[in-house]
């Protein structure tokens, strides 16, 4: 049942935009996302820059209406999965088998947070539904019910590269004719387990993010949400707006080298990247534009970049690391960044990466450093790179 999955619309709200539109006026203005906290309450507050979405939870319950928990990590994906099924205009969706496949790492972990503030303070306070759905699962199923998906859901948790693999697994859904259609990505909002854990790691830059320089220092943390509508072959066929493109290429692989750490040569992304290819038939001459998995840090670049130059060398297509405008937005990056590659084919355009300056002295290639419209955008492959080794690259197509 090897049928050709196509993406029909797409959705997402990062901490340059709440739509696409806004995405794409930021992409072209070279307005990243990045500030200082204002949201999030820290002692990292004035110490350490984040990509913070601009609404604060009223604001975003305002757009969305109440769910039964209104965790932002929910909210988020509300938004955005919202946003790619309006987009997608799927006339009589409720008489096809459609399903929610959904990512992310945190689940109602910000709700978990404010309710042990209080209790450790007294307990005899504390809000218990605050904990109720703490976990990953619980996200999916409220933004499942209040998009009336009823078929089929389930969540996807593989650290970074965990929306990656939802459009991956929802992909797979379709080709084996077990659903029509699958709202497939991923959403992590900012709280401050994440932004703890990752400072613990020595691995966040107290300066806006650098991508692939040589002088890179780490990563900023980001949050948000990112969806795209996948369809079969016969529901392509009924739609009358045109879509974006078709998912040609996907491979998820593990170098099982360390928790954190990606192997110094780059094995998983090697893995991942190469077995995207031969999925797709295609070369690595064909691929029009890399959106790097790009965080900041050392040794992710430097592994990325070193499988990168083992699977292109000698000639390099376009790439760059939209992190640079998002930040690392963890479980929902994948999903973010597959919208994003999904644009640059429907407008023929390459992102820039912001804040380079200079190459890194041991590897021949350098990331795109200008907005380019009118490019011919005829494949892209999209890396997302997760903890524990485990690696994933998509490749969207055009039609």
């Amino acid at each position: 049942m090897d049928q050709t999955v196509y993406v029909a619309g797409v959705g997402v709200i990062s901490a340059i935009g709440n739509n696409v539109a806004e995405h794409l006026t930021s992409f072209e203005r070279g307005e990243a996302g990045m500030a200082d906290i204002t949201l999030l309450d820290t002692i990292h507050r004035h110490k350490l820059p984040v990509a913070e979405v601009k609404l604060t939870d009223e604001q975003l319950i305002a757009i969305t209406g109440p769910t039964t928990h209104n965790s932002r990590t929910a909210l988020l994906s509300l938004i955005a999965a919202r946003e790619a099924l309006t987009d997608a205009a799927i006339p009589n969706l409720s008489s096809l088998r459609t399903g929610f496949v959904s990512a992310n790492t945190v689940g109602g972990m910000d709700k978990s947070e404010d309710f042990f503030i209080e209790f450790l303070a007294d307990n005899n306070k504390g809000k218990l539904k605050n904990v109720f759905d703490h976990e990953c699962g619980s996200m999916t199923e409220i933004v499942a019910d209040q998009l009336g998906i009823t078929d089929f859901m389930t969540t996807i948790s593989t650290a970074c590269s965990s929306s990656a693999n939802a459009v991956f697994y929802g992909t797979r859904l379709i080709k084996n004719d077990i659903l029509d259609v699958v709202v497939a990505g991923g959403t992590d909002a900012l709280t401050k387990f994440t932004l703890n854990g990752f400072n613990t790691l020595m691995i966040l830059d107290k300066e806006f993010c650098k991508p692939f320089d040589e002088h890179r220092e780490g990563l900023n943390l980001g949050e948000g949400a990112g969806y795209m509508v996948l369809v079969s072959d016969k529901v392509a066929k009924t739609l009358t707006k045109p879509l974006y493109c078709k998912l040609s290429g996907y491979n998820n692989s593990n170098d099982a080298y360390h928790q954190t750490a990606s192997s110094p040569d780059g094995t998983g992304s090697y893995m991942a990247m190469k077995g995207a290819l031969e999925k797709s038939g295609l070369k690595p001459s064909d691929i029009s534009y890399i959106n790097l998995h790009g965080t900041g840090t050392p040794n992710n670049d430097s592994a990325e970049g070193t499988a990168v130059k083992r699977l292109f060398d000698p000639v390099y297509p376009p790439m760059s690391s939209t992190k640079s405008f998002t930040g690392h937005t963890l479980g929902a990056s994948g999903g973010i960044e597959a919208v994003f590659s999904a644009l640059a084919i429907k407008h023929g355009i390459i992102y820039p990466n912001l804040r380079f300056e200079t190459r890194m002295s041991d590897l021949p290639l350098e990331p795109e450093r200008k907005f380019l419209k009118g490019q011919n955008i005829k494949h892209v492959m999209s890396n997302s790179f997760g903890f524990g080794g485990n690696c994933t690259s998509l490749i969207f197509s055009g039609i």
